[in-house]
């Protein structure tokens, strides 16, 4: 279904949308001290539904959440599911924890809505059958009898790849399914969208992204579960971000989006070559972006796999830094955050005909999963990191904020965040266990947090996060 939006300015957007006063956010620390702040003991937590949901039940009555709204309505649950736990630390800092999105499902269920749908679009080399846990369906399925009101899980994924197989499994679901939106010249890509097909998903066909982004033409694929629902409830998990630096309530959602090809993460060619992927403008490793993309356009054929091998061949005979990744893995990323913030924006203005209003068409509310998160080599391949926090609010903008401080990272080098907050607001209040707080009490409670490899001496402020070791 191909909608376009309205005639409509961003800046109309940024001075007409007023975000409330009363809104809030809170922060609950799991630890009373240092010594308490560990994996191995934060990981208890994840053990009992019934211990979370007291505690999260709390952190709403702090943020001043009415949970009564969820009465006789829809609901919709969007966690982190980028994909299927590979190794044992998985299970606690790769997704949203099954049992965090279960303590939340029986908060909702305490209201009695009239439906819950549980979804999310990991990546495509995603394997379903192995990201929820056979305890999870298992409580799903209970807590429906229980019940009586219907819980959907679904898989928003209109394609999927097994690399090991070079299978290719696309149209698995219908377009009907989903709203296309053309956000036009509203989009946060715009201004650096040129006459050329510059924008490239890592392993996926350039060609079909060149379709949905050109110059005042910027497309998304939206399941339109997002417009049917009463409410939104987001449970992002708090990680390092290769791309955007970290990922929790605003980089969520994208996994609104069904259909990869839709989303640019970078554009082609180093910085000397007028892209975005890599520092400089080594001729090898433009060869090698060359390659790849021969390779990305045959993907599920023979000659699908040798070019890929070719491709990493060449960009590893030239000597790299973290900073140089054909992933655009690094700080130099001007292109993943614009992306991001083009649905945001859709969630958050985006009215059901596939256009957008000047004014807010819905509440979502952001329950972060911060008890154990990701640090290092996130999103995909994160290490534990004992943060031992959970927050709720309704500005993700300041709730990533918080979580950049949590992790002495330097909002302000993080442009996903910046720039969220003057689509979202800055002054939101915030409340610390129950308590109104100021910045320089997030700050006393940050922990030394690896960045992921192309942002380390990047995002640190060592002036102003160097209270702690560690």
């Amino acid at each position: 279904m191909l909608l376009s939006i309205s005639v409509i300015s961003k800046a109309s957007i940024l001075n007409s949308y007023n975000p409330s006063q009363e809104s809030i956010l809170a922060i609950k620390t799991l630890f009373s001290d240092e010594r308490e702040r560990s994996t191995e003991l934060l990981s208890n937590f994840y053990k009992d539904e019934k211990i979370l949901v007291d505690v999260i039940r709390g952190i709403m009555f702090d943020a001043q959440i009415d949970i009564s709204r969820f009465a006789n309505s829809s609901v919709l649950i969007k966690p982190n599911w980028v994909i299927h736990n590979r190794k044992p630390k998985d299970k606690e800092c790769l997704t949203t924890h099954p049992r965090f999105i279960l303590a939340i499902l029986d908060i909702v269920l305490e209201t009695k809505p009239t439906e819950v749908i549980i979804a999310d679009a990991p990546l495509q080399s995603c394997k379903w059958d192995k990201l929820l846990p056979e305890y999870f369906l298992v409580g799903i399925k209970q807590r429906e009898i229980e019940n009586s009101i219907p819980i959907r899980i679904i898989d928003w994924r209109r394609r999927i790849f097994v690399p090991t197989e070079n299978l290719l499994l696309e149209e698995r679901r219908d377009l009907d399914d989903y709203i296309i939106f053309d956000v036009k010249g509203l989009s946060y890509l715009d201004p650096i969208t040129t006459e050329k097909p510059i924008f490239r998903v890592t392993d996926y066909d350039p060609d079909r992204l060149s379709e949905s982004h050109k110059k005042g033409k910027h497309l998304y694929c939206i399941a339109k579960e997002v417009f049917e629902v009463d409410h939104i409830i987001a449970i992002p998990k708090a990680k390092t971000h290769q791309k955007t630096g970290i990922t929790n309530a605003l980089k969520l959602m994208v996994g609104l989006n069904g259909d990869k090809d839709y989303l640019p993460h970078h554009r082609v060619g180093g910085t000397g070559f007028g892209g975005d992927c890599y520092p400089g403008a080594n001729l090898v490793r433009r060869l090698t972006e060359h390659v790849l993309d021969m390779a990305n356009r045959r993907i599920g054929k023979p000659t699908y796999r040798p070019l890929r091998l070719l491709s990493r061949i060449l960009w590893h005979s030239v000597p790299s830094s973290p900073k140089h990744s054909y992933s655009a893995a690094w700080y130099g990323n001007d292109t993943c955050w614009r992306m991001v913030m083009d649905l945001n924006m859709i969630a958050k203005f985006g009215k059901r005909d596939g256009s957008i209003s000047s004014e807010s068409q819905r509440n979502i509310l952001y329950v972060c999963d911060g008890i154990i998160g990701g640090q290092g080599n996130g999103p995909t391949n994160p290490d534990p990191l004992p943060l031992g926090v959970i927050m709720v609010s309704e500005n993700p903008a300041k709730m990533d904020y918080a979580l950049a401080l949590l992790m002495r990272f330097d909002p302000y080098k993080l442009p996903l965040i910046s720039n969220a907050l003057s689509l979202f607001g800055d002054d939101t209040q915030m409340a610390l266990n129950g308590k109104s707080c100021e910045l320089d009490e997030i700050v006393d409670l940050s922990i030394f947090t690896k960045a992921a490899p192309g942002w380390v001496d990047y995002i640190q402020d060592s002036l102003t996060f160097n209270k702690r070791s560690g």
